[in-house]
């Protein structure tokens, strides 16, 4: 099988009030700056990583150990760690130090200012960029199902957004961010960020922030798209679908079948809706570009990895993950009961946190 590796962007908060916190650097002095922890874009978040693994047990008991380590440090700064995509609560946020940081923030102003989000991305060993570019081409429809799939984000800055991943939409001022056209070839792709970065208007290839990319540091496709989980499980069952959408896609490539090649516009719109509904409302079926409902969508998505899943003895357990995600709802519906149940966003806040601490009994989180 494919390896495959997980980012997770945290929101540091304070346990009192629920608002974001600027305490990494603290953070990271307490836990020494290990290699696959580090600072983001505002000091109000963290990033853990895990390592290259093979199975979905891999990743899931790295993300509980990680987000348990970090959480640790956390405490004895005075803060906690909660895995939200936004912050339901509004706070001052601090630019992290550095010339490139500084740059973005006097360049894209306003962007800059209220950025405070936290995604999962997922990378997926590739043998080739020209394999990558093959992928990329063709997991493009499946990209807003995942979207839905991973919603957490229905608070934003003090305001109840309507939206079940707000973070899509906060996301996606960046001007690079997005779905794309089809690349094609290797030389396409590169010739296309070598023209935005010679536009000016961004400050370097850094910041070609698209939906699925090539990895600038490893031999990995990239997808970008996800809210980070409240439930480490969830990330990882994420992970899984990326690596089997990846798969699937080599696969054809190698079958010699073409690309959909639905155009960008749609994509644009399918994300839109599934930011919008999450898993609670119809979706953008990611093959025939009609509304459907969320369970028909999902489906969709298994009925076309089921080959891949099945030969890594995956297809049981991720049918049973996602039907039970089905019926409880993603991390949005969890932050709106406690919403509900507390009357007030802190209350969010500070069930998220005891959430992102969760794990399975089954499971040595320490190990």
């Amino acid at each position: 099988m494919r390896t495959f590796g997980v980012e997770e962007e945290l929101l540091i908060v304070d346990p009192e009030t629920g608002q974001p916190v600027a305490q990494v650097e603290r953070i990271l002095a307490v836990m020494g700056r290990p290699r696959d922890t580090e600072r983001e874009f505002k000091l109000e978040q963290i990033e853990i990583q895990t390592a290259p693994a093979l199975t979905h047990d891999e990743i899931l008991r790295q993300l509980y150990r990680a987000r348990r380590s970090v959480d640790q440090a956390a405490r004895q700064v005075g803060a906690r760690i909660a895995a939200l995509g936004t912050s339901p609560l509004s706070a001052a946020t601090h630019l992290s130090p550095g010339a490139r940081f500084e740059q973005m923030a006097d360049e894209y102003r306003l962007t800059s200012q209220e950025q405070l989000t936290c995604g999962l991305h997922v990378h997926t060993s590739v043998e080739s960029p020209e394999e990558g570019i093959a992928v990329l081409d063709r997991i493009r429809e499946w990209l807003p199902l995942l979207v839905a799939i991973s919603a957490n984000s229905p608070f934003w800055r003090g305001t109840n957004t309507g939206y079940a991943s707000y973070r899509t939409q906060a996301w996606n001022r960046w001007p690079t961010s997005g779905p794309q056209e089809l690349f094609r070839t290797v030389e396409q792709y590169r010739g296309l960020v070598e023209s935005m970065v010679g536009t000016g208007a961004i400050l370097d290839e850094g910041m070609v922030y698209f939906d699925a990319r090539l990895s600038r540091e490893h031999p990995t496709v990239e997808v970008r798209v996800a809210d980070v989980c409240l439930d480490a499980a969830d990330s990882a069952l994420l992970a899984v679908l990326v690596r089997g959408l990846v798969e699937t896609a080599a696969r054809e490539a190698a079958e010699g079948k073409e690309p959909l090649g639905t155009p960008a516009a749609l994509l644009r719109l399918a994300a839109w809706r599934a930011s919008r509904s999450g898993l609670n409302g119809d979706l953008v079926h990611p093959l025939e570009q009609r509304p459907v409902r969320a369970t028909d969508a999902v489906d969709a998505l298994v009925a076309h990895i089921a080959p891949v899943l099945r030969e890594s003895g995956e297809l049981h357990w991720a049918e049973r993950d996602l039907k039970t995600l089905l019926q409880r709802g993603s991390g949005e519906r969890s932050q709106r009961e406690a919403a509900i149940d507390g009357l007030e966003l802190r209350a969010v806040v500070a069930a998220a946190v005891e959430a992102t601490q969760k794990h399975d009994g089954g499971w040595d989180a320490g190990a």
